[in-house]
């Protein structure tokens, strides 16, 4: 036989992955080399997804970095699949939140908008946008988001804006978009009406205050946490079940404070159990109140300006709210209708998520959209199957939503944003008018703005140019998935589906619908499944992060707790994990480099390949089946748990060192084995690359010698499973072989012996476990040495009934010292049992605790008794002495 030629050299690497030297630098080529940019006149089948798109004034948090990542993952293996894959960029205008930081920038400058009046304010926040918005952008970019950047686009663009106009006429003219009065979040800072998702709710300290209204047997006690609101009083209310109130239905008491007569109602809203069974009704103030008022006819009186100072005549005119309380209390005290205060009461409040306000629910002339026949439409897609929701369970919350939405107010009382596109005459007149119109002579523009959520309900197909009929409409839409956190299934994503199905309602089915499948993922929280907050103080910056690991590594971590629909822990330590991971992918393909790997040629054919390269080739194939499942259902979290196990188990922990006899002896089967790494490797840094992109990108040039030749592991093709390498004997012949390696390095661990010290053995049984022709790997993986003349047993190890091994230990270990450490792991581990066993002995902490806290202990329990009954025979088989 003659010997096969020596391997070539093959592309250096540095000794260790540094992050940092490699990652921007990558990025900018990747964008020069055009590998992001979709092309519509492209062959390929197409794949859209679009981002969801971040605030103008955002940073990029840890929200982002989850979303962005698994949208990245996706987006990058349906490439490498043959895709034209495209990922939507773009910002959105962020009303309220842009107008607010110009706000504070003018305000440091003695300046406020009204000073400014609006066209020069609106010229301020554009200028704003351009020097110092979207800095969001940059940092998607340090992430490695691979999206289009020659298709960027922001909410308040002028194609986007015209979408706007357009969409809104339409409902207009088909009588979808009406004006009335209601009752809506009102922010008296920001004095503008705001959306439920800007509305942040918090339990508040506060006080429940009982009033007496009436006298004698006609008076009846109401109990509230906002006595100020009585002012506007114009009903009491109770069940018409309710038998202690029967009598007075129908009858009036007096107002107190006021000397106002209000009636009593009956009305099937109250809870007869709830309190005193009877409620002020304040219709101008309070949600519930107000359709009260609407089912009987009653009156709202608002006692409360924009800035929610009381404007009711009276001793309390000028007050703000909170002066208001305590004086109305006070005066209703002086004249003995408090039955009870409770302080403190802890109740529900909502704040603007801007500027941390209270919230005023508030009666006001705004617009809305007639929401339920489009509600209707949206949630007949989703029961027709023409969309898909992922996971499947979060059907219910989305039907929870459109099955029960109240109409959408969609008028913002701000400067910066989308006009609403209305005319007003001098007579009472309005007019929506058609793109190119004028308004008639003396008309004026409605001075109110669009909710952002408005435009950000286009973003799917205005980002493609409609109305018009354009080649990327044609090619791109509907976009196949849309991935994005639950949290927002009303706010946005209900949204986009009603505005889709009725901007495309002519459109064929297929073609009507925004996206194909809604993909759902959860919120990321702290290590402790904490909820993030800066009062908190467990909020995480992924910049730094991404600065001290490296992009990859943040990316990886989020990945691995990416479970459906479920929210995310993560913590630095896991982080630091990821990094390590990476390192070790580094390591190994310097090994392989340094060993001759070579993805060069045909892959020898499976009969003639040694058990190892037999057994690593199955379980790669078997991988990649895996993987491809998981994708299927977006189980991220499984995907790359199943990588990292055979990354880190199978190729390094045990085929690397399997291989290195092999590689040691030279020849053909050396030849056969550096072909075999090559191709596993390759083809674990195409599966891995989606995920971590960088650093795969670096590995994978190297191995396959691809920078010489402008290729990149982007735009190679995603694995397919070979079933030719499939081998059940070869994997349960190197499982047998691992099985021994591992008990006996386990038993040697035990008995103190350290790593590098080969111990003398006798080996007998492994022709019965099948691996009789394996021993010298065995020995060379276990660290075992020939029995010698001397040979004597003192310590025997058996292995599943067939094989045992006799180790001579004299000489490898300290007994004493041996038998005392082992003694003081096992009283440790006494302690931590009776400690587990104490708590989950306790009824009351089981009543309180977290069903994860109490799983977690169960399982400390189950690790400390194993840990115990190891101890115990490790100690039993230590020799005397």
């Amino acid at each position: 036989m003659t010997n096969a030629p020596e391997p070539q050299p093959r592309a250096s690497l540095p000794s260790q992955y540094a992050p940092a030297e490699v990652e921007s630098a990558r990025y900018e080529r990747w964008v020069a080399d055009g590998r992001f940019r979709a092309e519509t006149d492209s062959d390929k089948p197409a794949y859209c997804i679009v981002i969801p798109p971040p605030n103008v004034t955002g940073n990029l948090h840890v929200g982002h970095a989850f979303e962005h990542t698994l949208i990245d993952t996706v987006i990058r293996r349906k490439r490498m699949q043959g895709f034209e894959a495209l990922w939507q960029p773009g910002m959105d205008h962020a009303g309220i939140a842009t107008q607010n930081v110009v706000e504070r920038k003018l305000a440091s400058e003695g300046v406020s908008r009204h000073d400014l009046g609006r066209e020069a304010f609106v010229e301020k926040v554009w200028q704003w946008k351009e020097e110092s918005g979207g800095q969001i952008l940059d940092q998607m970019k340090r992430l490695g988001d691979s999206v289009d950047w020659d298709r960027e686009r922001f909410t308040m663009d002028e194609g986007l804006s015209r979408a706007v106009r357009t969409i809104f006429k339409r409902l207009y003219d088909d009588e979808l978009i009406y004006r009335a009065e209601r009752i809506i979040n009102w922010c008296p800072r920001c004095q503008t009406a705001i959306s439920d998702i800007e509305v942040d709710h918090s339990d508040d300290d506060g006080e429940l205050v009982s009033i007496r209204y009436g006298d004698g047997e006609n008076a009846i006690v109401v109990a509230t946490t906002r006595a100020e609101t009585m002012l506007g009083d114009t009903a009491v209310a109770v069940h018409p079940g309710d038998e202690r109130y029967r009598h007075l239905v129908g009858t009036e008491i007096e107002l107190p404070l006021t000397g106002r007569r209000i009636p009593i109602v009956a009305d099937e809203h109250v809870d007869p159990e709830f309190g005193t069974g009877a409620v002020k009704v304040t219709p101008a103030h309070d949600p519930n109140d107000f359709e009260i008022g609407r089912r009987h006819g009653l009156p709202s009186i608002t006692v409360m300006d924009e800035r929610a100072v009381i404007t009711a005549h009276g001793p309390f005119l000028g007050l703000d709210r909170f002066e208001a309380r305590p004086a109305i209390v006070a005066a209703l005290r002086e004249q003995g209708r408090i039955v009870a205060e409770k302080r403190p009461y802890v109740h529900a409040v909502g704040h603007c998520s801007r500027c941390k306000t209270t919230i005023e629910p508030r009666l006001s002339k705004q617009w809305f959209v007639k929401v339920a026949p489009l509600a209707k439409e949206a949630g007949d897609a989703v029961r027709d199957g023409r969309v898909k929701v992922s996971p499947p369970e979060m059907e219910k919350r989305y039907f929870a939503w459109v099955d029960n939405l109240h109409d959408w107010c969609i008028s913002r009382q701000l400067w910066w944003g989308h006009r609403i596109p209305i005319w007003h005459g001098p007579n009472g007149e309005q007019v929506c008018l058609a793109e190119g119109e004028e308004p008639p002579a003396g008309y004026v523009q409605d001075p109110d703005v669009l909710d952002t959520w408005f435009s950000s309900a286009l973003w799917p197909f205005s980002t493609m140019g409609w109305p018009d009929e354009t080649p990327d409409l044609a090619k791109f839409y509907p976009n196949a998935i849309l991935l994005t956190g639950y949290d927002i299934l009303f706010f946005w994503v209900a949204r986009m589906m009603m505005f889709g199905l009725y901007a495309f309602k002519d459109a064929e089915p297929a073609k009507a619908i925004p996206f194909g499948e809604i993909v759902l993922h959860g919120m990321v929280r702290d290590q402790f499944g904490k909820k993030m907050s800066k009062s908190f103080g467990n909020t995480i910056d992924p910049i730094e992060w991404m600065d001290r690991y490296g992009a990859d590594s943040l990316r990886f971590t989020l990945a691995l707790g990416a479970n459906p629909g479920v929210d995310v822990p993560i913590g630095e330590d896991w982080v630091q994990a990821s990094r390590n991971f990476c390192n070790k992918l580094w390591n190994a393909t310097r090994f392989a480099l340094i060993s001759g790997a070579t993805t060069e040629g045909e892959l020898p054919a499976a009969e003639g390949l040694s058990t190892p390269d037999r057994w690593i080739l199955s379980r790669l194939n078997h991988t990649i089946a895996a993987v491809d499942e998981f994708y299927a259902d977006y189980e991220f979290a499984k995907l790359s748990d199943t990588l990292r196990h055979f990354a880190w188990d199978d190729v390094c922990d045990w085929y690397l060192e399997l291989i290195k006899p092999v590689l040691a002896e030279g020849g053909v089967a050396a030849e056969r084995t550096r072909r075999v790494l090559g191709e596993v490797l390759e083809t674990l840094l195409r599966l891995l690359h989606p995920l971590i992109p960088f650093v795969t990108e670096e590995l994978w040039l190297a191995l396959t010698r691809g920078d010489q030749l402008g290729e990149s592991v982007m735009t190679a093709p995603w694995p397919a499973p070979r079933e030719a390498y499939l081998d059940d004997v070869a994997e349960a012949r190197v499982t047998a072989i691992q099985r021994v390696v591992g008990e006996i390095r386990r038993f040697r661990s035990d008995q103190g012996v350290k790593p590098s010290q080969r111990v003398s053995t006798r080996l007998t049984g492994l022709d019965s476990a099948g691996i009789g022709g394996d021993e010298a790997l065995i020995r060379a993986l276990a660290r075992l040495g020939e029995p010698g003349d001397d040979f004597a047993e003192t310590a025997s190890l058996a292995i599943d009934g067939d094989v045992t091994v006799a180790f001579d230990t004299r000489g490898t270990i300290d007994v004493a010292a041996e038998r005392a450490r082992l003694a003081k792991d096992r009283t440790a581990a006494e302690k931590e049992l009776e400690q587990c066993r104490r708590k989950l002995g306790n009824e009351g902490f089981l009543g309180k605790a977290p069903e994860n806290v109490v799983a977690g202990i169960r399982e400390r329990e189950a690790a400390a008794a194993a840990a115990i009954e190891r101890i115990t025979a490790a100690l039993a088989a230590l020799p005397e002495g």
